[in-house]
């Protein structure tokens, strides 16, 4: 029978990775991502991926790794959702890392798992799981071509890159700061996650699958779309506890808000969207964990839910904390940008419905 509850190992998880983003991630910390100055967040993810250890959650211990699985990962994406946190957890710890192991390389894994390096998969962040990867091309120069949109590449030291070669997809690593790479931020709506152009123009690289590129780069999109309906849980989680604690607390006409039976109705309904997400995004980390046959049908299920209700309670949050929600200085901005980033990240709800569709054989309407 399967398990959802958390186990003590992940309740320790979890409030170990609390206590640090709580430290060093508060709102008024995250919200300079915004700034034309931003603050520096890489000694945030040195402490969440060297010291905690992190970084490393999903690699083997043979790789230095801590030979957990996505269980444990999607706890570490929940407390990121809950905070907002600036970390390129989803972009280097899920999907470079996950990538690598799936094509074998066993160069680059153990310094992603150490947190001594930092990695970035080089398509755009929209990509769904099914989706076709072209990659860029390998010349007798090396690499040529143009990815936009890739969440992490300006963090990275190791770019991981899909490549078109003559006999189908190759993945191949690259340094970031190599001749002939060049990273160009982008300005996006959620600047927690930053995003940045890629063009490659005769780059060197090293090809390190060993011949089913194309498979490495759907499990890891697969991974990460589990994942990431861990992080949206926890943006929803953090959207209904605190629109809970406003409402009992802001007082109109003598009473608190939240005794009038319209907005008990609204944090109800709410209540109810979040506590389905918890189910959808726990059953989908777990099917994935077990290498069960459900799992691209429970990730197709928790990323077209889940995605919708993190926007859903971050909208309702600025609406019910009223003039205050929408200040600059209230932190209930940052999780809608974050939570409708995610909505459009790894492919948006419509395509995994009609994945999801696909997957157990409804027709087309």
């Amino acid at each position: 029978m399967t398990d959802l509850l958390y186990s003590d190992t992940e309740d320790a998880l979890r409030d170990s990775v609390r206590r640090v983003l709580t430290d060093r991630c508060p709102p008024s910390v995250v919200v300079t991502a915004y700034d034309a100055a931003p603050a520096d967040f890489s000694g945030v993810w040195k402490t969440v991926a060297a010291e905690l250890g992190l970084a490393g959650l999903l690699v083997p211990e043979s790789l230095g790794g801590a030979g957990a699985s996505t269980r444990e990962a999607a706890v570490v994406m929940e407390e990121i959702g809950r905070a907002a946190a600036p970390v390129p957890y989803l972009s280097s710890a899920v999907l470079a890392t996950v990538a690598l192991l799936r094509a074998g390389d066993t160069g680059t894994v153990p310094a992603l798992a150490e947190g001594a390096a930092t990695g970035a998969l080089v398509v755009p962040l929209s990509t769904a799981p099914d989706a076709a990867i072209t990659g860029v091309h390998r010349t007798a120069d090396g690499l040529t071509g143009r990815v936009t949109s890739v969440a992490g590449a300006h963090e990275a030291d190791v770019l991981v890159v899909p490549v078109a070669g003559p006999d189908g997809l190759e993945l191949h690593t690259v340094r970031s700061d190599a001749a002939g790479v060049t990273v160009t931020p982008v300005l996006s709506l959620d600047m927690t996650r930053p995003i940045a152009d890629v063009e490659f123009a005769g780059a060197a690289s090293t090809r390190v699958d060993g011949g089913d590129a194309a498979a490495a780069v759907t499990e890891a999109l697969q991974c990460g779309a589990v994942l990431l309906a861990s992080e949206q849980l926890g943006v929803a989680q953090w959207c209904l506890e605190t629109t809970v604690a406003y409402v009992k607390e802001r007082r109109q006409f003598g009473r608190a808000v939240g005794s009038y039976q319209a907005i008990k109705h609204r944090l109800a309904d709410l209540w109810l969207e979040v506590g389905a997400a918890l189910s959808a995004a726990r059953y989908a980390a777990d099917a994935y964990a077990r290498g069960d046959d459900d799992t691209a049908i429970a990730a197709a299920v928790a990323q077209s839910y889940c995605s919708d209700v993190a926007v859903h309670a971050a909208e309702e949050c600025i609406q019910l904390h009223g003039g205050l929600g929408m200040t600059w200085e209230y932190p209930a901005h940052l999780y809608l940008k974050r939570a409708k980033a995610d909505q459009l990240a790894l492919g948006v709800p419509s395509r995994h419905r009609a994945r999801l569709a696909d997957l157990v054989g409804l027709p087309v309407s």
